[in-house]
Order: structure tokens, then sequence, then C-alpha cells
């Protein structure tokens, strides 16, 4: 589809920009009331733009769709002219990841709404503008395909997260702020190193061709791998040295840039010790959109970037990478159950559940990473939903800690069956979502060609450990005796914006859980292309 002259891609990334402005001139105290209904509105229009992407996407073409590209600039690299563009588009894998993030921030802006944090710290303006460069900037990830570009993106989602950590977090908020900024930021500059790299020798930043060009994957999917690329502008061969992938030893150096920095953003094990303190120390939206949509960042970018640029490397390490997810696995769910604060809990509980998305992207066959994928969604929706649940706990007790809650099913039983859902569908329970990511993820990773019998059944047993420490909090939080009653009896009573914010996930729980085959389908051409890298 095509308005003027822009792709529906375009339309759906700036919108969080209008949105933006509209809120810079508005008067934070004469129009209190009316910034949150902007931000909202505004994401509920993006998110509208998204399901229209959708209804226009054509699941059957391998091709970019909604696409559309402006040279920006030239850049000279030696001898060679590089144009770096504004080159925005989406296949299967970042149209999902798109409709998950439109669909994520209008929740974590409901869950914002008559908040504590603005009592306590003001500034509910400069707040909603942070959401709204936020979604902008996650959303440019998950579309460009311009390496520079991609970049900037990339690095810009740093700057509101850190600010919503530091501003309107919890009591250590500008230690885990800075930590949080440090590790990402020290990650990405071994990522533009390797894209200044790769952009150099293959005489382009943008990873698809466009209008006649020839792109980075293109590259190097059509090496022939006897010492010669073929190159589709002219029909010529060219050394494969200067492609710059023929050495095995540059690919790794290269394929390793790229994956520290997405390493760090899942994070992997034993990149994760920055994600427990940013989580315990955000607002509760920041939680859900760091859960969310932020962490994802860095599996697609795996996906994206290192599979497709990098594939030699991919098979070389894929089990390295998929034995650290393991790690990640029992790790993440051995630690949660450690855990006395509720929200550390489901902080490392991603730890564990992103090490099964790990583990799916390096079985490098078509079921683990399409179940990573629908995983990737599967985790934004349950995990996010956890940490509103959290959220909404802390508002009415203030307090983290499991041992300070108890009974809160008797007083709040409604609010207990959403909590009871949601934590069910974390673990993986049979008819909801979390399951059929999962399951797919496990067939992948006993089908692979690259992985042993170990990996799947160390995975395995990542599952009944998330049912242990979740069914833990459960019982600790919502059984048993009510000892700490709140003096505000209006308080056990769900708001209508916290009603709203749990509506659509549920929904989602039930949907993929039940009609998985509507979110595979997108899925089946662009990771049967992936994949065919990896065919033996």
């Amino acid at each position: 589809m095509d308005i003027t002259g822009l792709s529906l891609t375009t339309i759906t990334l700036f919108i969080p920009m209008i949105g933006l402005f509209i809120l810079l001139f508005m008067n934070g105290e004469t129009q209190k009331d009316n910034i949150k209904w902007v931000a909202f509105g505004t994401s509920i229009v993006a998110f509208l733009a998204s399901v229209l992407m959708w209804i226009n996407f054509d699941p059957g073409t391998a091709e970019l769709q909604m696409a559309q590209r402006n040279t920006w600039a030239e850049v000279s690299l030696g001898a060679s002219v590089i144009n770096i563009s504004y080159f925005v588009g989406v296949d299967g894998i970042s149209l999902l990841l798109v409709l998950l993030t439109t669909f994520i921030m209008p929740i974590a802006i409901l869950g914002s709404f008559g908040s504590n944090i603005f009592e306590e710290r003001g500034r509910e303006k400069l707040y909603y503008i942070f959401m709204m460069l936020l979604e902008w900037s996650m959303i440019g990830v998950f579309v460009v395909h311009d390496l520079i570009i991609f970049y900037v993106f990339w690095e810009v989602t740093l700057v509101p997260m850190y600010f919503l950590i530091g501003i309107w977090g919890a009591e250590d908020r500008i230690y885990a702020a800075v930590k949080f900024f440090l590790y990402t930021m020290a990650g990405s500059i071994l990522m533009l190193i390797a894209i200044l790299y790769v952009g150099n020798t293959s005489g382009t930043f943008s990873t698809y061709s466009a209008g006649g060009d020839v792109g980075v994957i293109e590259m190097v999917q059509t090496y022939e791998g006897d010492g010669a690329y073929w190159d589709p502008v002219d029909g010529g061969e060219a050394a494969a040295e200067d492609a710059g992938f023929s050495l095995g030893s540059v690919e790794s150096f290269l394929f390793l840039g790229f994956l520290v920095a997405f390493a760090i953003k899942v994070p992997i094990f034993p990149f994760h010790s920055w994600l427990p303190d940013a989580h315990v120390q955000a607002p509760t939206a920041g939680s859900v959109i760091l859960a969310g949509v932020l962490l994802k960042m860095g599996t697609y970018g795996i996906v994206r970037f290192n599979l497709t640029l990098f594939p030699e490397a991919s098979v070389a390490w894929a089990p390295t990478i998929a034995f650290l997810g393991v790690v990640g696995i029992i790790y993440g769910a051995w630690v949660s159950y450690g855990q006395n604060n509720v929200k550390k809990l489901v902080a490392y509980s991603s730890v564990s559940h992103l090490g099964f998305v790990v583990l799916g992207i390096f079985a490098l066959n078509s079921q683990g990473l399409q179940g990573a994928t629908l995983q990737m969604v599967n985790h934004g929706i349950s995990t996010g939903g956890l940490f509103l649940i959290v959220g909404m706990l802390y508002e009415r007790w203030h307090t983290k800690e499991m041992a300070d809650y108890g009974g809160i099913w008797k007083v709040m039983p409604a609010f207990g069956a959403i909590s009871l859902i949601i934590s069910l569908s974390s673990m993986g329970l049979p008819g909801l979502n979390g399951f059929i990511g999962e399951f797919t993820i496990l067939l992948g990773s006993l089908g692979s060609d690259y992985l042993t019998f170990a990996f799947t059944l160390f995975g395995t047993l990542g599952v009944i450990m998330a049912a242990v420490y979740l069914l833990k909090m459960f019982q600790h939080v919502f059984m048993g005796e009510h000892d700490n009653p709140l003096k505000d009896e209006s308080g056990y009573k769900l708001r209508w914006n916290e009603i709203a914010a749990f509506i659509p996930i549920l929904i989602m729980v039930f949907w993929i859980g039940i009609q998985p085959i509507v979110f595979f389908n997108m899925l089946d051409i662009s990771v049967d292309n992936i994949v065919a890298l990896f065919v033996p």
C-alpha cells in the first residue's frame, strides 16, 4: 500500500514521532489530563497502522513488502563511494515484531495511568515523550535495512529507556540506568566496527537489493564457495577476497562483533547481569517494554544479521551459542526459584525464557527458527503481563517481597484468576501461547543437524523448572492467608485501565495457543529463505 509516495511501513514508523511533536507543544500544567490521552491515542493509531500492514502483507512472497528507499548520503571509504539510505520494509519476521511493539506500547501506557510515580517524581509530559521516542526507535530497528541507519535506531533506544529508569525508577534507579546504558553501549561499539568493515568490503550498507543495487545479503548468499562470488549487477566474477567474506577467521570476527551486541541485549548468559537491576528499578511500563520488546531486538538482530550475513560462522558457532542458551535456561530458572523479590524473579525468568529463543535460532532449521520467532512474541506478551501484575501489586502494597503478600486471591478474585492464566502461559501450559513456542523450539532442537540430543534434554528440564518457580511465586503471593490488608479497601478493586490492559493480553494468550497457524503462516517464506543457507 502506498499513500502519497510513502510506504505503509514509513507511515507506521513515524506515527509515534507525530505524537511526540504534539506532546512537545502541549502545556504540562494546564493540559496535564490530556497528555496521557495523546500518548495513548498515538500508540493506538500506530497499532492500527501495523494491523493494516498485516492485512496488506502477502505471506506467499519472499520480497520485502511495503518497502521504501531514499538515498540520504554518500560516504567515501577508501576508493569506494557507499550510499547510506533510508531503506525500510518488512518480511514475516520483522512484521510480527512490529505488531508486538505496537501491541505492547498501548498496554504499557494504560498501565501508567494514575501511577504513583508521577506523584513522587512528576514530569508526566516528559515521561510520555520518552515513551513515544522509544516506540519510534524500536519500530525502526525492526523495519530498517540499511546497516548504518539500523545502528542509529539501535542506539537511540538506549536514550529514552535510560531516562525512564533513571528518573521514574525505584531507589537504586541511577545505578541500574547507568549499568544498562554502559553494557549495551560497549557491545554496540563492536557491532559498529563490524558494520563499517562489512560496508567497506561489500560496497553497500543495504542488507537487501533495491533499485538494481546488490545488497550485502545477496553478496553473501551468492558466494559459491570456490574462491569467487557472483555479482548480480554485471554478471561477472570477482575475487572472493574483494567481497571480504572468504576468510573464515574474518567472518568469525565479524560474526562475533554483531553477536556480542545482540547477546548483551537478549541477554544471553553470561551477559545478563544488567537485566535484573534494570527490571527491578524500572517503573512498571519500563519493565513491560523492556521485557516485551527491547530484549527481542537482540534475538531479532541475530536472526536478521548473524545468520544471513555469516552463515558459515553461524554453523561453526551454533553448538557453542546454543550451549550458552541452554545454560541460560537452567541458570535463569534456578536463580528465579531462589528469589524472594517477586520482580527479580520475573526478571530472571526472562533469562531462562530467552534461552529457549537462542536454542531455537541456532537449531538452524525451520521448526527451531519459527518457534524462536513466535516465542519472542509469546515472551513479550506473557512476561509483559507478569510485570503488569507485579506493578499493580506494588502500587497497592509498596513492596516487592513475596513474604509481604499472601491470600491476594481471596480479596481480589478476578485479579487472581487473570494472574493464574498469565502465569500458566509463561510456564508453557498446553492450550496457551507459551506451549506452542517452546514445543516448536524443542522439536527444532531435536531435529537439528548441528545440535545433539542433550540440548533438547536440558531444554525440556527448563520447562519443568519454570513450572516450579512460577507456581512457587503464585503460591506465596495469591494463596494462603491475607495478613497484610490495605488501609483503603477501594484498592482491592481493579481500575478500568488495569482491566483494559489485561484484556488484549488474555486474548493473545488464548489466540496464539489455539490458532498458532495464523502466525506460522506469516513466517514460512522468510524463515525458509534463511534456513536454506544451512541445508547440509
